[in-house]
């Protein structure tokens, strides 16, 4: 049974980048599962990406469609859009979730991998929003959830480009929510901190420990919970798991000493 929310009279369409993995794939499988929406999968994992829509429509009775896409292009978002207008497809929600975490010291780090990261997180996603927001607006109703990080409360070394990123996505998707307020266009910055997705660069036991304390968080549930106070509630941001709110200000309160001891064993520096 669908959870008793503000359901519209015509079946949803949802778009979910990064969609054919991790903390993506969860978003598509639960906005299929849970709120009967059809399904846009954009990913870069063209294999990945077709297996996911598959299983997705034939396990919870939906429309999938999968998009190949290397969201770090300049045109993109361009190009999501304009297939979504092709096939006729009228976006209801947008959850912007493609990302990349580099985990380094800033001078050892390619441009490259800059850049990919800048595209990611700052230009699609902004462009995104900016092409699809205006179509919900019109419309009267539309949701919008952009993933930013427990990290962009705070400074950490090693993640200098990553941070700075995840504080823009939160800092615009605050700014947007009251843009689109009046339209009834809800925006939700969803700030996870540690979860369980293999991508963190921890050790085998310190991530068990993490697990077993409850602070790394499991996929299903951030994704459940940030779904549903986009949904149920009138926030700005989200920050899923109590740990969190005890973490932040403790890292934002150590000492530079702390940090400077700990910064050669994180980071190649």
């Amino acid at each position: 049974m669908r959870p008793n929310w503000e359901m519209c009279e015509y079946k949803m369409i949802a778009l979910v980048t990064g969609a054919s993995s991790g903390i993506g794939l969860e978003y598509s499988k639960q906005l299929a599962r849970d709120y009967g929406c059809d399904v846009v999968l954009v990913s870069n994992q063209e294999k990945e990406l077709g297996v996911a829509a598959a299983e997705i429509a034939a396990e919870f009775g939906v429309a999938t469609r999968s998009l190949y896409m290397d969201l770090s292009k300049q045109d993109a978002a361009e190009q999501v859009y304009d297939f979504c207008k092709k096939e006729g497809l009228e976006i209801d929600v947008l959850v912007n979730n493609a990302g990349m975490l580099i985990f380094d010291g800033f001078c050892h780090t390619p441009m490259r991998k800059i850049e990919t990261l800048v595209m990611l997180h700052v230009v699609t996603m902004t462009k995104l929003c900016r092409l699809f927001a205006a179509d919900m607006c019109e419309r009267g109703k539309g949701w919008i959830l952009n993933m930013s990080s427990m990290s962009a409360w705070m400074a950490m070394p090693g993640i200098q480009c990553y941070n700075a990123s995840k504080v823009y996505v939160l800092s615009f998707s605050k700014s947007l929510w009251y843009e689109m307020r009046p339209h009834h266009v809800r925006v939700l910055a969803v700030t996870p901190g540690s979860t369980d997705t293999g991508l963190l660069p921890f050790g085998p036991k310190f991530g068990k420990f993490l697990r077993a304390m409850g602070i790394t968080m499991p996929v299903p549930r951030l994704v459940k919970r940030a779904l549903k106070v986009l949904f149920k509630r009138r926030k700005k941001t989200c920050m899923p798991g109590g740990w969190n709110y005890i973490i932040v200000p403790i890292i934002n309160h150590l000492p530079d000493w702390v940090v400077k001891v700990a910064m050669p064993r994180l980071i190649n520096c």
